[in-house]
C-alpha cells in the first residue's frame, strides 16, 4: 500500500471547512414510496448541492486544504465525465484559480456547457484514456491535477455528505450508495465508521459497468478496456484504483444493477420526490431495493442520491417506455 489510509476524523474537519460554501442539502423521504415497500426510506438529496452533485464537495476541501497549507496553485486540471469538471471548475471560480477541464467526447453537452459556464477551458478528446493522458501532461507543465476519485482530500470531502445525513436523520439500519470510481463510497464509509460504525454499507453499480463489483468480488482490480455502455454515464469509469479499492473492500455488499431497473427507478423516485435524478444516482435505490427483498423485519434506510444534470438525450432514453404502471414493492 503506498498511501496512508484516511482517519474517519477527517471527515469532520473537512465538513467545518467546506459547509459555509456549500448547501446543507435536505433529507427527503416519500410516504408512498414507504407504504409501499413497508420501510422507511431517506435520501439525501445532494442533486440540491451546488453544480447539482456531491463532487462540489471534492473539489473544494481539495483546494482550501492546500490553501491552508499555502501551497494553492495557479492553475488545476481535472479530467471527468461531467460532474466532477463542473466541480473543479466551480471550486476553481471561487478562489480565482485558472482551471482546464479535460472530457471525453461522450460527456452530454448540458455538462459540457455547464463546466464552461464555470469558467473553466474545456478540451474533449475521443475516450476517457486520451483525456487521462492529455491531463497529465498538463500536471508535467506544472498545473495542479484533481483526480476525480483517487485523491485523499476528494474522498474526506465526499464523505461530508453522508456525514450530514447522519447527524440530521435517524439512525439507518444499513446505508447505500452508487459506486463509480469509488471516491463517494469510500468517504460515505469514512462517514459512517465516525458516526455509525455497526451500520452496513451497500454500493450498487450497473450490471454494464461493474468494475467495482468484480474487484470486490475476485479481490483483484478489475479495469475496463473502454468506457461501459451504461445509461449512467456517471459510472462510466474504466476501474478503480487501488486507494479507492482500500476502502471498497470493508463494504458489507455489492448490488449489480440491471439497466432496465435503472430506468425503472430513474423514472420513479422523478415522480415521487418530483426531483430530477440522474439515472447513476438511480442505481443506489435500485440496490437498495434488491436488499429489502430479503428483510423480514421494518428497516430504516439512508440512500445517497445527486446529480441534477441530466442531458435531454438521456432524458429521452428514459421515458421511451414508461414503468409507472408497475408500482414499487407490488
Amino acid at each position: 500500500m503506498t498511501f496512508t489510509p484516511i482517519h474517519p476524523s477527517e471527515i469532520e474537519n473537512a465538513h467545518k471547512r467546506i459547509s459555509p460554501y456549500l448547501i446543507r442539502t435536505p433529507l427527503m423521504e416519500s410516504q408512498r414510496l414507504n407504504n409501499w415497500l413497508g420501510h422507511r426510506l431517506l435520501f439525501k438529496m445532494e442533486s440540491f448541492q451546488r453544480i447539482g452533485a456531491f463532487k462540489a464537495r471534492g473539489a473544494l476541501n481539495t483546494l482550501l486544504t492546500l490553501k491552508e497549507q499555502g501551497h494553492l496553485p495557479k492553475h488545476v486540471v481535472a479530467f471527468s465525465s461531467g460532474n466532477h469538471g463542473q466541480a473543479v471548475a466551480w471550486a476553481g471560480s471561487m478562489l480565482d484559480i485558472k482551471t482546464t477541464v479535460i472530457l471525453p467526447e461522450f460527456t452530454s453537452k448540458i455538462k459540457q456547457q455547464a463546466t464552461r459556464g464555470y469558467g473553466a477551458d474545456v478540451i474533449l478528446t475521443k475516450t476517457r484514456k486520451e483525456a487521462e493522458a492529455l491531463c497529465a501532461e498538463f500536471a508535467k507543465q506544472g498545473a495542479y491535477f484533481i483526480h476525480p476519485f483517487d485523491n485523499d482530500n476528494v474522498i474526506a470531502g465526499q464523505g461530508t455528505a453522508c456525514y450530514e445525513a447522519l447527524l440530521d436523520g435517524p439512525k439507518p439500519d444499513a446505508i447505500f450508495v452508487t459506486c463509480s470510481g469509488g471516491g463517494w463510497v469510500s468517504g460515505t464509509l469514512l462517514a459512517s465508521q465516525l458516526l455509525c460504525p455497526d451500520v452496513p454499507l451497500y454500493a450498487g453499480e450497473p450490471l454494464q459497468a461493474n468494475d467495482a463489483s468484480r474487484s470486490y468480488q475476485s479481490g483483484e482490480i478489475f479495469r475496463f478496456h473502454d468506457s461501459p455502455p451504461t445509461i449512467a454515464d456517471g459510472a462510466r469509469t474504466l476501474s478503480i484504483t487501488d486507494r479507492t479499492f482500500f476502502y471498497l473492500k470493508q463494504l458489507a455488499g455489492f448490488f449489480d444493477i440491471p439497466e432496465q431497473d435503472i430506468i425503472y427507478w430513474t423514472q420513479w423516485l422523478y415522480q415521487l420526490l418530483k426531483v430530477s435524478v440522474e439515472p447513476t444516482s438511480a442505481v443506489a435505490m435500485a440496490a437498495a431495493s434488491q436488499w429489502l427483498k430479503t428483510q423480514t423485519t421494518p428497516k430504516t434506510l439512508l440512500v445517497m442520491i445527486s446529480g441534477g444534470n441530466i442531458a435531454p438525450e438521456t432524458h429521452r432514453i428514459i421515458w421511451e417506455k414508461s414503468y409507472l404502471e408497475n408500482t414499487p414493492g407490488a
